[in-house]
């Protein structure tokens, strides 16, 4: 099989899984930690806001159920900073986890987070990274373990967009691509990698090394 045809398969498996992973990440931004922090009351007489903190909290969780009590989502830290003037909110060492209608599991980890005050964009610094282990599909197969990694990565959650200018990493199972940036737009279902962009597929019933 000649790299061109290598590719093209790659990149049609590439983006068949992309959007499932990335859909899971979204899901974290509407019930980001901003929307359930208590907001401080007005004095009456606006005065300059300087970037400093309203209030904090430490080594926190936050929990989202359904109406039938089955948890849908959690976010730790060690950290969490409100900041008035940016109304933006800063958490040190986040974790979050996240459960899909078929209860499967999506955990997003990083050294800080950042979100806007409405939820609408969520940035990961610091070894950041998304992962979703093997789980059973619908048809009786395995689904394989997906995961992203970077140390930057930027979610746009009302365009359904990510996007990071740092070198990214995603994993699909024994499948590996790498690139210098990303894009990803759910709406046209594109996605670009670009820079030094490498690719290695694992094909299915290939010879393993020191196999016959």
């Amino acid at each position: 099989m000649n790299t061109a045809r290598l590719w093209r398969q790659g990149r049609d498996h590439f983006l068949t899984w992309l959007p499932v992973l990335l859909m899971a990440l979204f899901a974290l931004g509407t019930w980001w930690l901003v929307r359930n922090a208590p907001h401080m009351p007005g004095t009456g007489t606006e005065q300059p806001l300087k970037h400093e903190p309203d209030y904090f909290m430490r080594d926190f969780s936050v929990r989202s159920f359904d109406a039938t009590g089955r948890l849908q989502s959690e976010i730790i830290g060690t950290e969490g900073h409100h900041y008035p003037d940016t109304d933006t909110l800063e958490v040190q060492k986040p974790r979050m986890r996240s459960f899909d209608e078929q209860g499967r599991l999506t955990v997003a980890t990083a050294q800080r987070a950042i979100s806007s005050g409405d939820g609408s964009e969520v940035q990961l610094f610091g070894d950041a990274r998304v992962v979703r282990d093997a789980t059973p599909a619908e048809d009786g197969s395995t689904l394989p373990r997906l995961e992203f990694r970077g140390e930057y990565l930027h979610a746009f959650v009302d365009d359904d967009r990510v996007s990071s200018d740092k070198p990214v990493e995603l994993l699909r199972g024994n499948d590996r691509f790498t690139g210098d940036t990303f894009d990803y737009d759910n709406g046209s279902g594109v996605a670009n990698l670009k820079g030094r962009v490498r690719g290695v597929i694992q094909m299915k019933g290939a010879p393993q090394p020191g196999g016959k």
